[in-house]
């Protein structure tokens, strides 16, 4: 039988300062496109008032973008997360947002 695991760099590399609800509003608005806090909760996701704070955080990093108050898109890093080709723990938070 064999013991052999998948690498370890097959996976997301998630940072320190994100939580596990975090991919799943990324995969959302990669998904669905341009979304607020309310339409995460309502196509799954977590709660607007969690989704809201998440959103703001994941923009400060880059992840996502506020594209107008209270409605967010993926960026271009957001997208090579969730594709396992970024490390999050190399992204620093943007002071201008």
């Amino acid at each position: 039988m064999s013991t052999a695991t998948a690498p370890l760099d097959n996976m997301r590399q998630a940072a320190d300062w994100m939580v596990p609800s975090d991919d799943r509003i990324l995969e959302l608005v990669r998904q669905h496109g341009n979304l607020t806090p309310k339409a995460i909760e309502d196509f799954g996701g977590p709660v607007r008032q969690h989704a809201s704070t998440r959103c703001s955080t994941l923009a400060e990093y880059g992840l996502l973008i506020r594209v107008h108050r209270g409605l967010y898109g993926i960026t271009d890093e957001g997208r090579a997360y969730l594709d396992e080709e970024l490390d999050a723990n190399t992204l620093a938070p943007d002071d201008a947002e």
